[in-house]
């Protein structure tokens, strides 16, 4: 057999052959067809059957991939993964369909989409090679395609997310009647526009601590300390929050002195490296390897793991159960989160820590829930300023007149075409330069918001005499370490750069912080701040200078700032946060006017609630639950219960009920916000309903005794160390860790049965030992009812664990 091959139609036979045998198979494609689909569909969906991880990636630009082409991917099988690229203007044409079993792999890359024609009677042109022959290469386009697959721009391809796409691809079409015509009639128009190809991105490795042996400091002490009690208190998991520039990682590798094998999961190279050389300072005795697409030192006591690799059948299985007794998960890549669930799921290890170092991401509420609740210590960096354990800042608030009410919204970012209209001008740069010129220290990074805008600034700011470099993916003439030295050395004046060093890498010589995009995402800005923030000898402090427009989250971003951050104040929010003493917030004057007028302005909160709401409902496919909407959703989910009484008083609102759910809602509503609302000093009384809601939809709503409740009330706050320790550990209730029926029910009777029944309304009784509803449910209304009511339940059970362990 031949190890290249040259397929110039026909494509699909060579498809077939290898869907046929491979455990693995992800495809690439610039767009998809529905009549590709056709043709691909039953042999995709024999290999799902029989478990196959497979993994589709396509792409939006100019909205040639039909809607009825993802419909008709999303009918194959429910375990196959589809993702869509959302290219926002820029090209995107790749054409690739990678292979792998357990003894061989092939990929074959060229010039066919998944349409009809490509894979059968078109004139392409593909060379398929197989792994054998060139080991290396095959490696990194295996995980270069996993890298595209989670990347933000993609987003998972669901009912939810086909009908937005539809909407713009009905949009764009209609603009331009001409293409939509030729490809429904062809469907093979190929777009092939040069693109720029993308340069390696060197590793840059954290350099050695300047302080003598490797020993805890600062923070690490502390939570050192908190993080072995909870291990010797019997916990088997726990999560840890500490601000960029804390030394999280060391303190993984502080921790990790107490078990033999040791697995750290990341979701970026360079973190994985920059881990393996910390746990190297810290653990000598130690051997350490690194799993990912191009090596594989699973054999390490030490191993330190790309969750894009390690979440594959083949390569997780290739490990124990039971193979590492510690595990440390880095910060969760959002858009990966199944592939972390696949992972925990698989192993056992003695200790589960989670380590996360934005407490304001949505990510940390996965990991809280991961964790069961238990998080051993917390710190942000407005704390750890605080205490001298970052650098103290100066924060400059510059004018910027772009008025961004005139720039799409693409659901979570600005259109990137009408944002650089309106970034690419002379007298904006100059704006910049002349703030930067006012403020600035010794050596800057300046974060922009596009490649072109990088490219753009740093020519400018070259023109007036400094010496900068723009940092990027397409960078070739410079790379990151080679831009690090010179700026570090005082050859550079500023590095210009895009997303490259929000996480994994830092340089604490930095002295000066420059914005010049606007704030999309309050967790991207946290990471970037802690940029600035690391102490070093030649700092005193880190200068922060941000172009503040009407651009959103401009009139809250200076919350994060606040170290009174959470302490609400109901009469006026204050304009100007408290910050740590010898830090400084100074605003222009049009500044101040501009967020004041914001907040007058402010966007209605119930139109900012729904969409929220709406873009949760996007990202999962369907209507989220209650606690997904917590763990998940942009706004606090008791913002919901705020503003509409209840979550599904929200949804009753927002027209996301049936016209059968809206009459049980109207029926029921007193119930629905009495469970929502009812005050809870301890977990008791939800911990009953959940009693009564075990008994199943048709029973849930019963008559209850104390002794009937007593087993499960017993179990729920015993089985879990943290649900004991919180509310099971007082005088009284430590006694009944050694069940006793009579007695627990002695208790519950008391409190919430007794107490409940009399702060209800009259919705709820307790006479004669017995626990009842004060109204009838009708049998119709009865599995409509048990939902709401067990999804309120199981939303106020974990908010009220999270918030008495120190969550968020």
């Amino acid at each position: 057999m031949s190890k290249v091959e040259f397929v110039k139609s026909h494509l699909i036979g060579k498809l077939k052959e290898h869907i046929e045998t491979s455990s693995t198979i992800y495809i690439l494609t610039s767009f998809v067809m529905k009549s590709g689909v056709e043709v691909i569909k039953e042999p995709l969906k024999q290999a799902a059957e029989r478990g196959a991880d497979i993994k589709i990636c396509a792409g939006d630009y100019l909205y040639v991939t039909q809607p009825e082409a993802l419909r008709a991917l999303l009918a194959i099988h429910p375990n196959i993964e589809i993702r869509l690229w959302k290219s926002n203007g820029v090209s995107f044409h790749p054409k690739a369909y990678l292979f792998e079993n357990t003894n061989d792999g092939y990929f074959i890359i060229g010039s066919s989409n998944l349409s009809r024609s490509a894979l059968t009677s078109g004139i392409e042109w593909n060379i398929g090679l197989h792994k054998c022959v060139e080991e290396n290469v095959f490696a990194k386009v295996m995980s270069e395609f996993l890298t595209l697959f989670y990347a933000e721009q993609t987003v998972q391809v669901n009912e939810e997310t086909v009908k937005d796409y539809e909407k713009h691809y009905a949009d764009y079409h209609q603009r331009h009647p001409n293409l939509v015509r030729q490809w429904t009639t062809s469907e093979e128009m190929e777009l092939m526009l040069p693109a720029t190809p993308k340069a390696a991105v060197d590793m840059m490795y954290e350099s050695k601590p300047s302080y003598g042996s490797i020993q805890p400091r600062f923070a690490q002490v502390e939570a050192l300390a908190q993080l072995e009690a909870t291990y010797t208190e019997g916990y088997d998991r726990a999560m840890v929050v500490m601000a960029t520039g804390l030394g999280k990682t060391y303190l993984a590798a502080f921790f990790a002195r107490n078990f033999h094998r040791v697995l750290f999961i990341a979701h970026r190279e360079e973190i994985l490296h920059q881990a393996k050389r910390s746990f190297a300072q810290v653990l000598s005795d130690k051997t350490f390897g690194i799993y990912d697409g191009k090596v594989k030192e699973g054999q390490a006591d030490v191993v330190f793991a790309s969750i894009f690799t390690l979440s594959m059948k083949k390569h997780l299985e290739i490990f124990a159960q039971d193979a590492f007794d510690l595990i440390v998960v880095d910060e969760f890549h959002h858009a990966a989160a199944k592939s972390y669930e696949r992972v925990l799921a698989y192993f056992q290890p003695q200790f589960l820590l989670g380590i996360t170092a934005t407490p304001d991401r949505n990510d940390y509420k996965d990991v809280y829930a991961l964790c069961d609740g238990n998080v051993a210590y917390r710190i942000d960096f407005i704390e750890a300023v605080q205490r001298g354990w970052l650098a103290p800042f100066r924060y400059y608030g510059v004018y910027d007149d772009t008025d961004y009410t005139k720039i799409a919204w693409r659901g979570n970012r600005y259109d990137e075409e009408q944002l650089l209209q309106a970034q690419l001008r002379t007298e904006m740069a100059e704006n910049i330069l002349r703030a930067w010129e006012k403020h600035k220290q010794t050596k800057t990074l300046v974060f922009c918001s596009s490649i072109r805008q990088a490219d753009f600034l740093a020519n400018y700011f070259n023109e007036q005499g400094y010496r900068t470099v723009s940092l990027h993916s397409k960078q070739v003439h410079i790379t990151r370490t080679e831009a690090i030295a010179l700026l570090e050395k005082g050859e550079l004046d500023a590095i210009f750069t895009v997303d490259l060093f929000n996480e994994g890498v830092d340089i604490p010589s930095v002295d000066t912080l420059l914005f010049v995009r606007p704030t999309e995402s309050l967790t991207v800005f946290t990471q970037q701040v802690g940029r600035g923030l690391r102490l070093h000898p030649a700092k005193q402090y880190c200068v922060i200078i941000d172009l503040i427009g009407n651009y959103r989250n401009a009139d809250v971003k200076l919350s994060l700032f606040d170290t009174k951050r959470g302490e609400t104040n109901k009469k006026r929010e204050k304009l100007l946060p408290t910050v740590p003493e010898q830090c400084d917030i100074v605003l222009d004057v049009r500044v101040i006017d501009l967020l004041e007028e914001m907040r007058r302005k402010r966007q209605p909160r119930r139109e900012k609630l729904l969409h929220d709401y709406q873009e949760l409902k996007q990202e999962l496919g369907r209507r989220p639950t209650y606690l997904e909407l917590h763990l998940h959703g942009r706004s606090e989910a008791k913002e919901y219960r705020d503003e509409f009484k209840s979550y599904v008083g929200f949804l009753y609102w927002a027209e996301e009920l049936s016209e059968r759910e809206k009459e049980v809602f109207l029926k029921y509503e007193a119930w629905l916000i009495e469970v929502e609302r009812t005050t809870m000093t301890k977990s008791y009384k939800m911990v009953v309903l959940q009693a009564m809601l075990n008994r199943g939809p048709s029973r849930w709503h019963l008559p209850i005794t104390p002794n009937e409740a007593a087993p499960f009330f017993h179990q729920y706050l015993t089985e879990k160390e943290y649900r004991k320790r919180i509310d099971f550990s007082d005088g009284e209730t430590k006694r009944l860790w050694k069940y006793d029926e009579q007695k627990v029910a002695k208790l519950i009777a008391k409190m919430p049965m007794t107490k409940w029944s009399g702060s209800s309304n009259g919705l709820i009784s307790f006479e004669n030992n017995v626990f009842s509803l004060n109204f009838s449910i009708a049998p119709a209304d009865e599995a409509t009812l048990y939902q709401w009511t067990q999804e309120i339940c199981e939303y106020r059970l974990h908010v009220y664990f999270e918030r008495r362990s120190g969550g968020k």
